[in-house]
């Protein structure tokens, strides 16, 4: 007489549950904030247990932060990608402004998780001890890319990294988080297409309009 084995359990994938639910918590605290995200909600929203929420992070706040830190760790990834040191001034620029203005209209989470954190005086950023590190490659290679322009007597020389980062954000950042209201204000369907293409074309012209030598005559 042949003995059944017994059903044996399926491995449990941690990196491809925490990363449900790390989604799950990027939807949840983008739309409903930080007081108002529930762990039951996050869990459903990932298909999975609560307790691994609390087995992985330990509370909502850790999760919170984790959120958040993902957050900047995908974009900064992602212009790290763009290998803006082997190109030329101009096409570097050009990139940089492309890729912020696509990654907030292909993320919309983001800037509302931006608007939250900037609700709370950015208190849990703080908290993030890498931060600072994480961003200062991006400021030396925009630091570069100016410097560049301006030995080849394209860019203005005296162009704060900082400052230009912020500008490059900024187009994108508001035509994304203020569309809604935007669109019913000047009556337009800003999430057209046309009018997408339009906008970042224009916040690409915009920023080397600002980067351009200025002439004395």
């Amino acid at each position: 007489m042949t003995l059944n084995a017994p059903p044996t359990k399926r491995p449990r994938n941690s990196t491809k549950t925490k990363a449900a639910i790390l989604t799950a918590a990027r939807g949840e605290f983008s739309e409903r904030g930080f007081e108002g995200a529930r762990v039951d909600a996050i869990a459903d929203r990932a298909g999975a247990n609560k307790r691994l929420l609390y087995h992985y992070w330990g509370n909502k706040e850790a999760l919170y932060l984790a959120v958040l830190h993902d957050a900047y760790l995908e974009i900064r990834s992602g212009e790290r990608e763009l290998s803006l040191s082997k190109l030329d001034p101009v096409e570097a620029v050009d990139r940089i402004v492309r890729f912020t203005f696509r990654h907030y209209l292909a993320n919309p989470w983001f800037p509302r998780l931006l608007a939250v954190e900037n609700l709370h005086n950015a208190r849990f950023l703080k908290q993030i001890a890498d931060i600072p590190q994480l961003h200062s490659p991006l400021v030396a290679e925009l630091k570069a890319i100016v410097a560049k322009g301006s030995a080849a007597g394209i860019f203005r020389a005296d162009v704060d990294p900082v400052q230009l980062y912020i500008s490059i954000a900024g187009l994108g950042y508001f035509y994304v988080s203020n569309m809604k209201t935007l669109s019913v204000i000047f009556e337009r369907d800003l999430s057209e297409v046309y009018m997408v293409q339009e906008r970042e074309a224009q916040a690409v012209q915009m920023v080397l309009d600002y980067l351009q030598t200025r002439s004395d005559a």
